[in-house]
């Protein structure tokens, strides 16, 4: 038997917003409106992120009906296909979130160092 590969031990915030049993944003949800706003569409965005076009498009329902306008807008489909963008609120979102991430990272650098080195290698 060979030995394991040594990984690196990594760090991954699990930020969410909810009410009640629906979740407002969370880390899958950016990752998505990230996507969508590379991507262009509901469904280029899904394929990238290995999900389906309805499990995409009901994640972007919940942040649409959830916060206080959309966060992507969708055109109708068609032979061209409709496309979709984030809202400027949807961009405050990704902008707002990813920045909360990097400043609870800062702010907890040195126990995750700490942490990170009781990791075995």
């Amino acid at each position: 038997m060979s030995p394991a590969k040594a990984l690196p031990v990594e760090t991954r915030f699990r930020l969410r917003l909810t009410r009640g049993e629906e979740i407002l944003v969370g880390p899958g949800k950016v990752d998505l409106l990230e996507a969508i706003a590379r991507d262009g569409s509901i469904t280029a965005a899904a394929k990238a992120l290995g999900m389906s076009y309805r499990r995409a498009w009901l994640l972007v329902d919940t942040m649409n009906r959830n916060f206080r306008a959309p966060v992507v807008e969708a055109g109708a489909g068609g032979a061209q296909g409709g496309g979709a963008a984030l809202t400027p609120l949807g961009v405050d979102v990704v902008e707002r979130y990813r920045r909360i991430e990097a400043a609870a990272e800062k702010a907890a650098a040195e126990d995750l160092r700490r942490l990170r080195s009781l990791a075995r290698p």
